[in-house]
Parts: structure tokens; C-alpha cells; sequence
């Protein structure tokens, strides 16, 4: 990794009630430690060591709402249950005693098995249209009682979260599980109000989502909606191919009280329409925050030199230089970038960023995801 000015790494950063010392955030990373649901000492001590390590805001893995068959792994937490939540609250607790700032991600995995276990839930998963990709059917479709009972979950989430003293909410609407099978023309084919040709039709659940959520929370309490043109069912596709669709994917949504949009990209560095602005062009996050006004989280393979689809396969990912984000920061491409693998790896990365210290940068090694470092 090559010396560059980190400075502007470390500015502040303030949104509504939220004020952040650097523009560092901890992106979420299912870590799978969560006994019976529940988040122990070792998950509060986890985050609380990033906390100590300068990190802006945690965001953390990602924690489940109030819906039968809402995880698809044995040892995902929940963020409901009077257990669960005491174990939130002494996460949010050790993380403020450490200076840090943090948030829950809440979760639906939709009609999604996971790919690191056979574990199935006790109840059918449910999606949108009984599908998990194109033409794939698994679980049921979801009636608009379900629906229904599921916005409702996501707002108590939210209202929990708040009230349990944390500093933000990230919603996932990525990377292929419930919310973003709503977005995918491929897993909605409903005929309803909840589906749709466009996208714009289609982000009707979503927006649903966010809306109430936000009355749950009031004005000023953050909202973070984290969203993806890929899935992890097939890499390959764009739910937004033009800036036209992609305004009326994200405006509705930003419009209904989400205030800062977490694009999620394989490469943070690739631009999202070359055709357009070319191969330096913006990226995912950039154009989010161009077409939307929003604050913008970019995120995708920062400070390592590997993919990080390419962990699952067993590969070691190595330090790589962080001058092409320096720089797209200098431009006010976006406003934060979520970092994931480095940090999983080294709690200190982001110290080791500020001073210099490049040399004891770690490699990122799948041996990681068997612990909590």
C-alpha cells in the first residue's frame, strides 16, 4: 500500500442528530456467533474493539426482524425478543463507552438459503413471488397480510433500535434477500400493488418500509437504506441499467425518509455508466447521490486487493492502495465508504490508515470468518 494524504479520511461528518469523528464505516458482515439469536459478550466486545480502533460508525451484521423464517442460518441474531434486545443494548452501550457510533442493519433473507449451511428455518421462507431467482421457486408468496405484518416488523425494529440507544438503522435492501427480491423483476411477479414493469412499481414494498420506519422514529433519527444493482444469484445483473430508471428506483425512496443510500459494489472504484462519463466516471454511490441529493455510502473491496466474493472460495485477499478512494473523496463523489474484510480482519485498520503504519496491515484470509477477532 502506497503513502497518500488521509486527511480527508478524517473529517468529521454530520446528518440530522448523527456526528461522526471520520468517514470510515464498519460495513456489515454476517459473522454468525449468536447463540439462540441472542448477541453474547464476545459479539459486544467484537464491535466494541472497532470502536476502540477509531472506526466512524459500525454498522453491524446483519440482525433480523419480527417474521417467522426472516434468517436463514442458525446463529444470525434477532433484533426482537426481550434477550436479544438486552444484548443490543449492551453492544450499543460498550461501543459508546468506546467513543464509537453504531447502528443495527435489519434484515429479511426473503426465500435466500444460505450458502455456508444446510440449516433450514422452522417456518416456509416467504418472498415476494415464491421464487429466489428467475425461474428458481422456493417458499411461499406472500399475501398482503404478510406484507403487511412485515412492514410492521421493520418499524418496531426501527422504533427498538432507537430506543435501545443507537445512533442510526440501516435497512438491507441488497444483495438479493427480501427487499431487493421486491426491486428484481426476476423474483416479483406480482400482480399487485406490491409488483409491476418498473422498478419504480416495483420499490413500492420498499418505500412502504422506509415510511413507516421514519413515523416510527420521528424526523431525526437517521435512516440508512443499504440497495445493489447485483445479487448474489447472479452477479450480472443491473437492476438500473440507465440514470432514468435508477432516479425512479432511489428518488421514491430517499422522498420516503431514507437519508443516506449504501450502494454496495463489487469494486467501489468501477463506474456505474461509462457510456456516459466514462472509465474514471462515478461510481454506484456517486450517481446515487447526484440523481437523489442524498448522502451516499460507497462500498466494495476497500484496502484489499481481491474480490470479496472471492473469501467464500478460500482465497487471501492482501493490503491494496487506498489513493483511487482518496481521490473520489477529493471530488465528493460520495460522503462515506464502508469498509469490510480489512476490518473484520484488524480491528486497528483504521488507526493503522491515520498513522501510517502500512506495514502492519493484515492480509484478509477466509480463516477469518470462523472468529471473532
Amino acid at each position: 500500500m502506497t503513502t497518500s494524504n488521509v486527511d480527508i479520511l478524517f473529517q468529521p461528518f454530520h446528518l440530522k442528530n448523527l456526528t461522526l469523528k471520520n468517514r470510515i464505516v464498519m460495513a456489515p458482515m454476517t459473522r454468525s456467533f449468536a447463540t439462540q439469536g441472542i448477541p453474547g459478550q464476545e459479539i459486544a466486545a467484537y464491535y466494541q474493539r472497532r470502536a476502540e480502533g477509531e472506526v466512524g460508525l459500525i454498522l453491524t451484521e446483519g440482525t433480523v426482524i419480527n417474521r417467522p423464517a426472516s434468517r436463514n442460518e442458525a446463529n444470525i441474531p434477532f433484533f426482537h425478543g426481550e434477550q436479544a434486545l438486552a444484548g443490543w443494548k449492551k453492544v450499543a452501550a460498550d461501543v459508546h463507552a468506546a467513543g464509537g457510533k453504531i447502528g443495527p442493519q435489519l434484515w429479511h433473507t426473503g426465500s435466500v438459503a444460505s450458502f455456508l449451511s444446510d440449516w433450514v428455518p422452522d417456518a416456509p421462507v416467504e418472498s415476494p413471488s415464491a421464487l429466489v431467482a428467475p425461474d428458481q421457486p422456493r417458499g411461499d408468496a406472500m399475501s398482503e397480510e404478510a406484507i403487511a405484518d412485515t412492514i410492521s416488523a421493520f418499524a418496531q425494529a426501527a422504533s427498538d433500535a432507537k430506543r435501545l440507544g443507537f445512533d442510526v438503522a440501516e435497512i438491507h435492501g441488497a444483495h438479493g434477500y427480501l427487499i431487493d427480491q421486491f426491486f428484481w423483476s426476476g423474483t416479483n411477479l406480482r400482480t399487485d400493488n406490491y409488483g409491476g414493469a418498473t422498478l419504480k412499481q416495483r420499490a413500492r414494498f420498499a418505500a412502504e418500509v422506509v415510511k413507516t420506519m421514519r413515523e416510527a422514529v420521528g424526523p431525526d433519527f437517521p435512516l440508512i437504506l443499504r440497495v445493489s444493482q447485483w445479487k448474489q444469484q447472479d452477479f450480472t445483473v443491473r437492476l438500473a441499467p440507465t440514470i432514468t430508471e435508477m432516479t425512479d428506483w432511489l428518488l421514491p425512496l430517499v422522498e420516503a425518509g431514507v437519508d443516506i443510500l449504501h450502494c454496495s459494489q463489487r469494486r467501489f472504484w468501477e463506474p456505474e455508466f461509462p457510456e456516459i462519463d466514462g472509465e474514471q466516471g462515478l461510481n454506484f454511490a456517486g450517481w446515487a447521490k447526484k440523481l437523489t441529493g442524498a448522502a451516499t455510502i460507497s462500498v466494495g473491496s476497500v484496502g484489499l486487493a481481491g474480490d470479496f466474493m472471492s473469501a467464500f472460495a478460500g482465497e487471501t485477499s492482501h493490503p491494496a492502495s487506498i489513493e483511487n478512494l482518496i481521490a473520489r473523496l477529493e471530488r465528493n463523489e460520495f460522503d462515506l465508504i464502508a469498509v469490510g474484510r480489512a476490518l473484520l480482519s484488524d480491528p486497528q485498520w483504521v488507526t493503522k490508515i491515520r498513522t501510517g503504519n502500512h506495514a502492519e496491515l493484515k492480509d484478509f484470509t477466509a480463516a477469518a470468518l470462523a472468529e471473532l477477532v
